[in-house]
């Protein structure tokens, strides 16, 4: 109607403008006149559906189990607004475990800030001091400041650092005023350092060496102080005096992270002691600091009590992995054994997963159960691990990996050694070797390559504790006598002059004794270990690995010097201290046998348990008496044991079934050192031990 009075207004003007235009022209003219009262009508339409997505909205956290049938429903009534995306994508985000769930995450997360930048680019870049205005833009900048932080997670989790790096630089230069998730100088300064290792030609964003990487990351967390000072000046007025302090907890946080990661003690500690006034102290992080040092009793109470700290989503718990490798420092392997294989059932195939096994074929490994290490170890290999929240990679994982791979190949060559003395003239035990060996030297040939191409190594390997190492000491040690053992005695003496790590110091000096003992100089060797000063037994935490090893280096550099009748009594404290050890070392270790065998059957029990490398002697002097009783429960036949040094029991009361149905006697020598055979059901202990 509107139109039709336009066109036949009896206006002189109208009546006289009109025949200028041919009826083509007219047509265009309604055209117009239609789409823009469409248009207008449209967009009345568009307005009241985003009113209603709005009032809806109300209540629903990004976190809320509403979130992903709200957001469905907000994308139904249009498609065109970024809250329906936004809402979808949080909550595939906050419930992802695995690539797929991030990367269908990131779609939804990605097209939300199209349409939130496309829309509002006004009020995301507006940066005010007016109550007023702050009210009316403060909403975008909360959803623009989640929906990038989760995006970011999710191109993190991804491994895609360039678009994390391209999606931080968006954000940079935007720079809102009020980030509550985001803290954009924070994590370019976070991404940079977990990609250190990686070179400008992998990605751009990234200098030419570790060193210029840290050297940007540290500047950038500069500026972030920086942009709090600038921020704080608007926002105190809305957040109050606290704002500016409770933001540079933040970047105290990353300082922290670069100082640990550096070595740098002094100023690691004068950061820390900033972060313990705040109510953001990292518990985890405290607990790798304590770690580097050799401060392992507060270590272990800073990763007990990081514990409790939820991270919030499905991701691997550092404090875990690392109290494993602090339990296997201590020898209390089977309590990690029993709190991993908890935390495997119960976590199940989640980000985590492949290194919880992995702590656990270690815990196993130097518990004695080989079989289980490599069980644990091979579960570990199949899964493909995602590393979420941390700076450990899959370059650490693949590493770990292959040098748990080796451990638990030299152990087994070793087993097959102390089962039978005699080995050297049974085929089938040389047949086994054999190919154990073959096996190995492949392990090692890949061991070499990830070694050589690894660009950490002066940092990971040639230094020890490295807050970046994923494996323990030991490891290194034996990895280390695998290779040029010329080459690492200059390299760690080197190492050991400059450290300035006092309770470090010494883990040097073992390692460069058992590099001696490779180059056949024993005396060089026990000169290295009279640096070592004594371990104090009244110490919260003992290190009766490094205990366990310093005895071994000993005896075996004494056997060798032809002074074998000076190691009984280190022998035998080699036995109370890490008994598990021994299989593993040749060192035939003085027992005496109380047993009286009277079928065939335990006869035959008792000539297997012969053949092995123990000593057997028949002097009431010997220090480690074995103890077998011979019985039965209903039909089946079973062994009741324990041992003693010097009348201290080490292996508790136990009894193993020995029929050839139920339980091998093969597990019987193994478990005369405390092994714990977890698995078997009819290995059962009657009574708690007091192996300290």
């Amino acid at each position: 109607m509107f139109v039709e009075m336009l066109i036949t207004s009896p206006s002189k003007k109208r009546v006289q403008a009109l025949p200028r235009f041919g009826w083509m022209s007219k047509c265009a003219i309604i055209c117009y006149l239609i789409f823009n009262a469409t248009s207008m009508l449209q967009a009345q339409s568009i307005a009241a559906r985003r009113y209603e997505i709005d009032a809806k909205r109300v209540g629903i956290a990004f976190n809320s189990k509403d979130a992903l049938p709200r957001g469905r429903e907000f994308k139904r009534l249009d498609s065109t607004y970024y809250v329906g995306w936004m809402l979808e994508g949080a909550y595939k985000y906050n419930h992802a475990a695995d690539y797929l769930g991030y990367q269908y995450a990131a779609t939804q997360l990605e097209k939300a800030l199209q349409l939130m930048q496309h829309d509002f680019s006004k009020e995301l870049n507006t940066h005010t001091s007016d109550i007023i205005t702050y009210l009316n833009i403060v909403p975008y900048h909360r959803d623009w400041d989640f929906t990038a932080f989760a995006l970011m997670q999710c191109y993190s989790n991804l491994d895609q650092p360039a678009a994390v790096w391209q999606l931080l630089r968006r954000c940079q230069k935007m720079d809102m005023q009020d980030e509550m998730y985001m803290d954009t100088y924070n994590y370019l300064a976070w991404t940079l350092h977990r990609n250190r290792f990686y070179t400008n030609r992998k990605y751009r964003f990234l200098k030419n060496s570790i060193d210029e990487n840290e050297s940007y990351a540290n500047t950038l967390l500069d500026s972030a102080t920086k942009k709090i000072a600038r921020d704080a000046i608007r926002n105190q007025s809305f957040y109050g005096p606290a704002y500016a302090e409770d933001r540079l907890a933040g970047v105290w946080h990353y300082k922290s992270i670069l100082a640990t990661y550096q070595l740098n003690i002094t100023e690691g500690n004068k950061v820390y002691e900033k972060l313990r006034k705040t109510r953001f102290f990292p518990l985890n992080n405290y607990a790798t600091f304590c770690a580097i040092q050799a401060k392992f009793a507060e270590a272990h109470q800073y990763y007990e009590s990081a514990l409790s700290q939820e991270s919030g989503d499905k991701r691997l718990n550092e404090s875990y992995y690392y109290l494993s490798i602090l339990n296997t420092y201590s020898g209390k392997n089977k309590e990690s054994i029993e709190f991993l294989k908890n935390l495997i059932k119960a976590n199940g195939s989640t980000p985590g997963y492949g290194w919880y096994n992995l702590a656990l074929s270690r815990a196993l490994l130097y518990d004695g159960e080989i079989q289980l290490a490599s069980r644990y170890a091979e579960r570990a290999a199949q899964f493909k691990e995602i590393h979420i929240g941390t700076t450990l990679g899959q370059s650490h994982y693949d590493f770990t990996l292959s040098l748990l791979r080796l451990q638990i190949i030299s152990r087994k060559i070793q087993d097959i050694k102390f089962r039978h003395s005699n080995w050297w003239y049974t085929p089938s035990d040389i047949q086994a070797i054999a190919s154990l060996v073959i096996e190995k030297y492949g392990i090692q040939f890949l061991l070499i390559n990830q070694f050589a191409t690894n660009p950490e190594r002066d940092r990971v390997i040639y230094k020890l504790f490295s807050t970046e190492s994923t494996v323990s000491v030991d490891e290194v040690s034996q990895l280390i006598e695998e290779l040029s053992s010329t080459f690492f005695i200059r390299r760690l003496q080197t190492e050991w002059k400059q450290e300035k790590r006092e309770k470090v110091k010494p883990y040097y000096c073992y390692i460069l004794a058992r590099l001696e003992i490779k180059q056949k100089n024993y005396r060089k060797a026990l000169a290295w270990l009279q640096q070592i000063p004594e371990l104090e037994n009244g110490e919260a935490f003992i290190d009766r690995l490094l205990q366990g090893r310093i005895l071994q280096t000993k005896i075996q550099c004494r056997q060798a010097l032809n002074a074998a009748d000076d190691c009984t009594q280190e022998v035998e404290q080699l036995y109370r201290v890490y008994p598990q050890l021994i299989p593993s070392t040749g060192i035939r270790i003085p027992m005496h046998l109380h047993a009286d065998p009277r079928t065939a059957k335990e006869k035959e029990v008792i000539s297997s348990l012969k053949q092995s490398n123990i000593r057997w002697t028949n002097a009431t002097s010997a220090g480690v008496d074995v103890y077998l009783q011979f019985t039965q429960k209903g039909r089946l036949p079973i062994i009741r044991f324990s041992t003693s040094l010097h009348g201290t029991t080490v292996v508790p009361p136990t009894e193993i079934a020995y029929d050839a149905n139920h339980y091998s006697v093969e597990d019987l020598l193994p478990a005369l050192f405390f092994v714990g055979n977890d698995d078997k059901a009819m290995l059962m202990q009657v009574s708690k031990s007091i192996h300290p």
